[in-house]
């Protein structure tokens, strides 16, 4: 008879903690992360080197275009070379790392190393 007892102390002690997973409100979305499942390119990374040169002013132009997205004016995807665009045009002079590729015998290569072959 004691077993039964454990068992249901058992068993309404796993109730109560399923109760407590299933009633936790889940995290709200931030402005950031909005954003960021709208950007597609190197978006992620232009915003990454957006915060870390100008932490202030890019939180800025995050909300905004969270706001925008929210409201619907602003609709579909924001690639790198966009975002980078408006980066600039506020003034907000952000460096990238490109690197030209060229595509030889199905791999690609960087440009120097093809004209240093040539």
């Amino acid at each position: 008879m004691g077993e039964d007892k454990e068992l249901d102390l058992l068993t309404a002690k796993k109730l109560l903690e399923l109760k407590k997973k299933l009633t936790k409100k889940p995290k709200e979305e931030t402005s950031r992360d909005l954003v960021l499942s709208r950007l597609v390119d190197r978006g992620e990374e232009v915003l990454t080197i957006a915060e870390k040169s100008y932490p202030k002013n890019t939180a800025i132009v995050v909300d905004k275009l969270a706001e925008l997205i929210k409201s619907g004016d602003l609709k579909g995807y924001i690639s790198g070379g966009e975002l980078l665009w408006l980066f600039r045009k506020l003034g907000m002079n952000i460096r990238i790392e490109t690197k030209i590729m060229v595509k030889e015998d199905g791999r690609l290569i960087p440009i120097k190393d093809k004209l240093k072959s040539d």
